[in-house]
């Protein structure tokens, strides 16, 4: 079954963890949608309102946003949840998505199932013990991961869905989703992106008359597998594959793409664990799995210079990209003027830079371009002071000094309360 999936898991996802309510977090927005919204002069996202119904569940926003010891989930991120920019069409994630669809349809015809709408509120097993990511990793953090309680968490890959779709029987799938993580600010950075994984499972009538032991089998498949890949989207280009390390593949690989004059990491992929296939129904068997970030590949392919550009609504930006055009190189909106803004303070033992982040994208948005580190020191009492410089700037429209100094003022204000630092 190659056709998209849209009713995975529903009754499943129906069960409490901790008192919360489970469920199958999106909202719908098909290929006529887009094209009715594209062609319109100008138009908005939806935004989550206080309380969605989806699939006849109405969720409420502290259902995911609440005032708990163990939830960090702020406001912002809330309102990200079932934008699912990876179902446009005319978005270049979702162009990216449908190009790699077309790959494996072509090479594979229907071989792969596919799921682009897979609630991304998932356990904390679902999301790291699933796939063997150890109990002390740091992605495990709250400094790293956005927390509903603490058993439930916003995907921070999708890797979270692979063990559930072999136990119910899926052999081949490519899993697509938003994904979450507190992270920095800058032009590569943003608290939620795109990913894609791919999965592929083989018996021993697949790899007993090849000579070659499973592992081995598997290995080359993939290399092959992803090698094409690479040619349908970047062309004939250099490649190459770096030995890596992740949990719940080995060996791990990484493939790099020599363009534009560099080598480029496309994506990470390995054997899968045997653990994981003996765990989920799959004890006689071997696969293959891989990940990518449609950001990262989007951005190079589009010659998209700041990811929070896929976040826009300007129609500048959204009338330049149309459904099966791939690689059609952005044309840069005009060029505003950036406003630099200085911030020191003394901080404490439990500071951590995307805590501050958090604050920032909290109160000014999109329209901070970046938080850097300039300087730091420490006194002779111990006390260690930072220095940081915000980049304020628009992707759509000159900001004025008004409505700056009244962002850095209430950034300051926040900052201070709550990361209790000593503001300088």
């Amino acid at each position: 079954m190659a056709a998209v999936s849209s009713a995975y898991s529903t009754t499943s996802l129906l069960h409490r963890v901790n008192g919360f309510r489970r469920f199958t977090f999106c909202l719908p927005f098909s290929s006529s949608a887009a094209a009715s919204l594209s062609n319109k002069k100008k138009w908005r996202q939806p935004v989550a309102s206080l309380v969605l119904e989806l699939g006849g569940i109405k969720i409420a926003k502290d259902d995911v946003v609440r005032d708990d010891p163990t939830n960090n989930v702020p406001d912002t991120i809330f309102s990200k949840l079932g934008m699912q920019l990876h179902r446009r069409n005319n978005h270049p994630l979702g162009i990216l998505k449908n190009g790699i669809y077309e790959y494996f349809d072509t090479n594979y015809p229907n071989m792969f199932d596919k799921f682009d709408d897979l609630c991304p509120i998932v356990s904390v097993k679902q999301n790291f013990d699933d796939v063997l990511v150890p109990a002390d990793h740091v992605s495990r953090s709250y400094n790293d991961t956005y927390y509903i309680d603490s058993q439930t968490v916003l995907r921070c890959h999708t890797s979270a869905h692979q063990a559930e779709l072999l136990r119910r029987g899926h052999t081949h799938f490519l899993v697509t989703g938003d994904v979450y993580r507190r992270d920095s600010i800058d032009s590569t950075h943003y608290p939620v992106f795109h990913q894609m994984e791919g999965v592929c499972v083989f018996t021993p009538n697949n790899w007993e008359a090849s000579g070659l032991d499973p592992t081995t089998y598997a290995a080359e498949d993939l290399k092959k597998s992803l090698e094409g890949l690479g040619r349908h989207l970047f062309g004939a280009v250099e490649m190459r594959w770096v030995d890596a390390y992740f949990p719940f593949t080995n060996p791990s690989y990484e493939l790099e793409i020599y363009f534009k004059e560099k080598w480029m990491e496309v994506l990470g992929c390995g054997v899968m664990e045997q653990e994981i296939l003996k765990s989920n129904g799959r004890s006689n068997s071997v696969a293959w799995a891989f990940g990518l970030g449609l950001e990262r590949l989007a951005m190079v392919l589009f010659d998209i210079p700041d990811i929070r550009l896929f976040w826009s609504t300007d129609e500048r930006f959204t009338s330049q990209f149309s459904e099966g055009r791939m690689g059609v190189k952005f044309k840069p909106l005009s060029k505003y003027p950036p406003c630099y803004k200085d911030m020191s303070f003394w901080i404490n033992e439990s500071f951590t830079e995307n805590n501050l982040c958090e604050v920032i994208r909290g109160i000014a948005g999109d329209l901070v371009e970046e938080v850097a580190l300039i300087d730091n020191f420490t006194n002779k009492k111990g006390m260690t002071s930072h220095c940081y410089r915000i980049t304020y700037r628009s992707m759509e429209r000159s900001l004025t000094d008004e409505e700056i100094n009244e962002l850095q003022w209430n950034v300051r204000e926040q900052v201070q309360k709550k990361l209790n630092v000593i503001l300088r």
